[in-house]
């Protein structure tokens, strides 16, 4: 395949969106400077407050739901079965729902949706299953609502948040996560600039299939390409380049370096990315201009001219 070629040619490094002063940078596992906004504790807590909320209203249902259930089949005189699914519904409500909520949406609950929070690994790629799931354990036993020492694990989990640069709590200590602001203005550090003979043919790329796991050691790759040695950088760029083309389509055109596919296919992820935003953007200011007051209006300055 052409697109499998000329890696040894080191990619140029010039950013296509300047990063944004204001954020917090984070160094990847792969030396690459991330620039993001951290999550502090007063918009963590609210959206917690929300969760809780949202919690407590599932109790409540799954609560009533299966006394109905009980009623029904007539197993409410039955204590032990009684306690063992008060035990099942505790378990999904303040287990299930987090770890599950932040699987299935990657890194966000309803709560932390609502306030525009998402949880991210420690080198800015996407959580999994394991990462929620440690999050959530952790934060049943120590933190909230903190089965263990209750008083004592709350001031402990406050101060833990207070004290890290990064507002990390003791569960993303242990899963090697952090919560950061979703909905930012800030660049996520390097992304790579288009190569002016493929602008015509990565609009048509079809990218559905491009992981964001992918599309991150991509990035990492290209970020770093200058500092990986041969026959390493080839080997790394053959195998990316062959896992990149398996999962989107259309191919290259003939005699495509493998580098300059790869920035391709990057940088028109990232100009989908950037219009999504700007059209999620201007359809939420119409709506604030359609039910919100009128803006001010702004006279225009006269001037004076010296006769």
């Amino acid at each position: 395949m052409a697109v499998l070629q000329s890696f040894p040619a080191p990619v140029p490094v010039e950013p296509s969106t300047p990063p944004v002063s204001g954020g917090d940078l984070l160094v990847s596992g792969e030396a690459v400077e991330v620039e993001v906004r951290v999550a502090r504790l007063g918009s963590r807590a609210l959206a917690l407050l929300l969760d809780i909320i949202l919690q407590v209203i599932l109790l409540y249902t799954m609560v009533f739901v299966a006394s109905v259930g009980l009623l029904l089949i007539g197993g409410v005189t039955d204590e032990a079965l009684v306690i063992a699914v008060m035990i099942i519904i505790v378990v999904i409500v303040l287990i299930g729902y987090p770890t599950l909520s932040e699987t299935l949406f990657r890194g966000r609950t309803l709560g932390k949706l609502a306030i525009g929070l998402r949880v991210v690994r420690v080198d800015g790629g996407p959580i999994q299953f394991r990462h929620a799931l440690t999050r959530s354990l952790i934060s049943v036993t120590l933190e909230w609502p903190g089965l263990i020492l209750a008083p004592l694990t709350w001031a402990f989990s406050l101060g833990t948040m207070l004290a890290q640069p990064q507002g990390r709590r003791i569960g993303d200590l242990a899963a090697g996560t952090m919560v950061i602001h979703d909905r930012t203005p800030a660049a996520w550090g390097w992304v790579p600039t288009m190569p002016p003979p493929l602008m015509h043919w990565a609009p048509l790329l079809d990218l559905t299939g491009l992981s964001d796991d992918l599309a991150l050691a991509v990035r990492h790759f290209l970020a770093r390409n200058r500092e990986i040695k041969e026959p390493a950088r080839s080997r790394l760029g053959h195998a990316l380049a062959a896992e990149v083309a398996a999962c989107i389509t259309p191919p290259p055109p003939p005699g495509v370096p493998g580098w300059a596919y790869l920035a391709a296919v990057l940088a028109e992820r990232h100009r989908r990315a950037a219009l999504r935003l700007a059209a999620a953007r201007q359809l939420s200011s119409s709506v604030w201009t359609a039910v919100g007051p009128p803006p001010p209006a702004v006279r225009p300055k006269r001037r004076w001219r010296s006769r």
